[in-house]
C-alpha cells in the first residue's frame, strides 16, 4: 500500500544513478519529488519545501541564495564537513521510513518557524518564541502582547480600546477599558526601556496603531 501524499514538494538534484535508485522507492514517500536536474532557476521560480542534493553537486549550487531547507545525501564512504550548509545529512543507503519521516518533519518545522516570524518596521515579531527583536536586542513579551501587536500590524486603521478589549484580548463586556490602557502602557514602557523607541505603538483619539 502506498503512503498518503502530503502537500510537500521536494526538489531533487542528483546523479543519474541516484535518481534511478530514488525512482524505485519514491512510492514509499509521503512527499512529492521533482527532478530539476541542472536547471537551478526552478529553485527560485517554483515553490519547494526543501531541496535534496546528492554527491558533489552542491559545489555547483548557489546555496546562499536558496532559502529553503537543504538536505544532503552522502555516499557510504564519503566524508565531508557540510554541517554549516545543510539542515540535514543522510548517508546512503537510506532507511526509507526514517528518511521519509525526517524530511517531512524538517519541512513542517521550517514552515512553522517561517510563519511565526513577522516583519514590522525594523522589528521582527517572533510569535513562536514570544519575542520582539530589533538588531541584536531581544524583548520577551506575553502572548497577550503578541496578539495585540500582531493585530495592530494587520489592520490599516487604529483600533479602539473597546475593540481590543472584546476582539483581541477577549475580556468580558463589563471589563473597564482602563485595563487595556494599563496593559498597553506597560508594553510601551518595556519597548522604550529595551529599544529606546517611544513611537512603536501610537495612540490617538481614534485608537492604537503602529
Amino acid at each position: 500500500m502506498h503512503k498518503q501524499k502530503y502537500n510537500v514538494n521536494i526538489a531533487l538534484i542528483s546523479s543519474e544513478n541516484f535518481t534511478k535508485s530514488i525512482e524505485e522507492i519514491k512510492s514509499f514517500f509521503s512527499f512529492t519529488l521533482h527532478y530539476i536536474n541542472n536547471d537551478f532557476k526552478k529553485l527560485t521560480e517554483n515553490k519547494y519545501n526543501a531541496i535534496i542534493i546528492e554527491t558533489d553537486l552542491e559545489k555547483k549550487l548557489p546555496l546562499n541564495n536558496i532559502d529553503i531547507p537543504k538536505i544532503f545525501i552522502q555516499k557510504q564512504n564519503q566524508k565531508k564537513n557540510t554541517k554549516n550548509q545543510f539542515e540535514k545529512i543522510f548517508k546512503f543507503p537510506l532507511n526509507i521510513s526514517q528518511f521519509n519521516q525526517e524530511v517531512i518533519e524538517l519541512c513542517k518545522r521550517y514552515e512553522f518557524n517561517k510563519n511565526s516570524l513577522i516583519k514590522i518596521k525594523e522589528y521582527i515579531l517572533d510569535k513562536n518564541e514570544r519575542l520582539l527583536k530589533k538588531n541584536n536586542k531581544v524583548l520577551k513579551i506575553t502572548e497577550k502582547e503578541i496578539n495585540f501587536i500582531d493585530a495592530l500590524n494587520s489592520f490599516q486603521k487604529p483600533l479602539s480600546k473597546n475593540y481590543i478589549l472584546k476582539n483581541i484580548w477577549s475580556y468580558s463586556s463589563d471589563t473597564d477599558t482602563h485595563t487595556v490602557e494599563t496593559h498597553i502602557y506597560r508594553l510601551r514602557q518595556k519597548i522604550k526601556d529595551n529599544f529606546g523607541d517611544n513611537n512603536f505603538i501610537k495612540n490617538t483619539s481614534e485608537g492604537y496603531s503602529l
